[in-house]
């Protein structure tokens, strides 16, 4: 029997990281879906796609991905029953996320994350090259040419063992 899932779609909503009492890491988010039919003179419809993820796939997911990323994921179709709070059974249809992967642009990445991750401004010191005299000293010129070591002698290519 295969289950095998996969999509590729934008996040809702920012993912929230969550703890079991046990301390393993879970993440629920859902992803919109784009459908490939358009009907005439309609709007392109989506799928939103429940997914779960696990462990250190929830605390990437968590840590690189935020609302209207695009993103991709690899899983397996789960059903669950749960009474809601009236008390009434349902049951519940979503993807267990067992890879995720970037999509999209780099540029789109990078503005996704630009606000997640953005570092105070620092005036880091800034490394300067005394000079390339040390590199002649073992035999390294400025060009990058080897100075004054031979050709190895035949038979010293071989291995010794």
């Amino acid at each position: 029997m295969i289950n095998c899932a996969v999509i590729m779609g934008r996040l809702t909503a920012d993912p929230e990281l969550r703890k079991t009492p046990t301390g393993k890491s879970v993440v629920n988010f859902t992803v919109a879906v784009d459908r490939t039919y358009v009907r005439p003179g309609e709007d392109r419809q989506a799928d939103f796609i429940n997914v779960v993820a696990w462990n250190q796939t929830a605390d990437f997911i968590t840590r690189y991905f935020r609302k209207g990323s695009m993103i991709a994921v690899q899983g397996s179709i789960q059903t669950r029953s749960y009474e809601d709070k009236n008390g009434n059974k349902r049951q519940a249809v979503e993807i267990l996320a067992d890879n995720v992967s970037f999509c999209g642009s780099k540029a789109s990445n990078d503005q996704a994350q630009q606000n997640r991750f953005e570092a105070p401004a620092q005036n880091a010191p800034a490394y300067q090259s005394e000079s390339t005299d040390s590199f002649n000293e073992i035999g390294v010129s400025e060009n990058g040419d080897t100075i004054g070591f031979g050709e190895q002698a035949d038979g010293e290519d071989e291995l010794p063992f």
